[in-house]
């Protein structure tokens, strides 16, 4: 090979990877409160899916918009962001949902114990499913 031809391929790379982050960093946000979700499950199903076999949960679930229905068992709120976390069957493991700034400004009015319906994103499990982008549905 040519020093031009190997110069070329490099350019030629650099411009494909420059024109594919710019598509990914402007990729348009979802808004969650005006997509419908695509899965409603309890708190414990979801759980229960992720326990059993990650890798099936992960394809069900994974970076979709997940509705779900628990009880709450801790409020918090972080850097002027909500969180709830909901009970579940299991001993070890919960659904975490991160409210939205917006959303966060309603966790006054929830208590735990509480009976919730949340819409959000999945982002994946550690321990914990994770929820993003949470909004409250009642």
């Amino acid at each position: 090979m040519t020093a031009k031809k190997i110069i070329f391929g490099i350019l030629l790379l650099s411009f494909l990877g420059a024109i594919i982050g710019y598509k990914i960093y402007n990729k348009p946000h979802v808004n969650v409160a005006q997509e419908k979700a695509a899965i409603s499950d309890t708190a414990s199903v979801i759980l229960e899916a992720f326990s059993a076999d990650e890798a099936a949960a992960n394809l069900k679930y994974l970076g979709k918009i997940i509705q779900v229905k628990g009880v709450i068992s801790k409020i918090e709120i972080v850097n002027k962001k909500g969180s709830i976390t909901l009970e579940t069957n299991a001993l070890f493991g919960s659904v975490l949902c991160t409210l939205t700034p917006e959303e966060s400004l309603y966790i006054k009015e929830l208590k735990i114990g509480q009976e919730i319906l949340l819409k959000g994103i999945c982002t994946g499990f550690l321990m914990d499913v994770i929820l993003v982008k949470c909004i409250i549905q009642n």
